[in-house]
């Protein structure tokens, strides 16, 4: 029995690899439709920094003070937080040039542990991790888009979802078809002075402390996504590792740098007491200028919802590629080279979990 099985399995593999060396054609024609290799250097590190910096750094700045107990020691977080995210992507650097297939996790556990582990990975992913996480960022980009109009409240319920849905359609679209150093000279810095760094607010305990790296690991998500578009990378055995080795130290200043910008504008009860950081942090620094901060935000998380939804898609193909998904997500379109069902079937998830993320979020508040 175990035999047969097999071999049903190998003949399975065979026929589809077929199928996708043909490009579906019956007519036989040898030219095979697969995913083109267009992304150089430059394009891989905007990958790495665009997934990144989508939305973490506009929320976790307060979840990661809160618990860190001082502005010193969240700082701390920050930095080891990216030492962190750099140690993981250098043993994805390694894997990637390993195993150069695309889909990320799902390739990687799947050809080393067996395809039971990997099936099981990736309907987790497909299902619960990377819709939730999409819905998320969607969430934030509608909500600051929208916060000017409503400064003393939160944006509606259906106009952040309709804006959301615009804004992961649009994107779906589009992939288918192809002032720091300033405050501080003037002396903005108390709430970085070490005397008061280090003043805790609260002693944290072990959890605390690890709730705060966990709050950081969330802006520092997304190091990992280049790995999920390895076969379209132009050679990823030099390209995928140096994109790496450029991206993670460049985010990781990044980060430090925006949170001593916050604290060098706002004080740590201020940025607690905040429901949006980056706009608290434009009406401080720019006045009436301070609308350019929400767009700043928009755009940014904009920018990720983009790369989030070109490479989860991808996790999506190489499954049904290998058999885990429906055979129908792995198809290719002819001309544009990309897959549009998986594609498709992320925003769909996307959609069902941006209804129960806000739904959730509302019934909390009104409790």
């Amino acid at each position: 029995m175990d035999g047969t099985e097999t071999n049903r399995r190998n003949r399975a593999k065979m026929e589809q690899q077929k199928m996708l060396d043909s490009g579906g054609n019956q007519s036989g024609s040898k030219d095979r439709v697969t995913l083109k290799k267009e992304i150089g250097l430059l394009s891989a590190c905007a990958i790495i920094i665009g997934n990144i910096i989508g939305s973490g750094i506009f929320i976790s700045p307060k979840g990661v003070l809160d618990h860190a107990g001082s502005v010193g020691f969240s700082l701390i977080v920050w930095v080891l937080g990216g030492g962190i995210c750099a140690l993981g992507s250098l043993c994805y650097a390694e894997l990637g040039v390993t195993i150069p297939k695309s889909g990320g996790d799902y390739s990687y556990v799947t050809e080393i542990f067996g395809g039971l582990v990997g099936f099981l990975l990736l309907w987790s992913a497909v299902l619960i991790m990377y819709p939730t996480t999409l819905a998320v960022i969607a969430l934030t980009f509608s909500n600051y888009v929208l916060q000017p109009a409503f400064p003393n409240c939160l944006p509606p319920f259906i106009a952040t979802r309709l804006l959301s849905t615009a804004c992961v359609m649009f994107l779906t679209w589009v992939n288918c078809s192809s002032h720091i150093f300033y405050l501080l000279s003037l002396g903005h810095y108390d709430a970085l002075e070490p005397q008061t760094a280090f003043e805790f607010i609260k002693d944290p305990s072990v959890g605390q402390i690890a709730l705060a790296f966990l709050q950081a690991s969330f802006a520092y998500s997304g190091w990992n996504f280049l790995n999920y578009v390895t076969e379209e990378v132009v050679e990823p055995r030099k390209n995928l590792p140096r994109a790496i080795y450029i991206s993670i130290p460049l985010v990781t200043l990044v980060y430090t740098l925006t949170n001593i910008a916050y604290f060098s504008s706002m004080s740590p009860q201020e940025l607690l007491e905040s429901n949006a950081v980056a706009v608290t942090f434009g009406e401080k620094l720019l006045g009436v200028f301070s609308w350019v901060m929400p767009i700043s935000v928009a755009l940014s998380t904009f920018g990720g919802i983009n790369g989030y939804l070109f490479t989860s898609s991808r996790l999506c193909f190489s499954g049904a590629r290998e058999g885990h998904l429906p055979y129908l997500l792995a198809m290719i379109h002819l001309k544009s080279c990309t897959p549009i069902p998986a594609l498709l079937v992320c925003v769909r998830e996307k959609e069902l979990f941006a209804h129960t993320a806000h739904a959730t979020q509302y019934c909390f508040q009104s409790a």
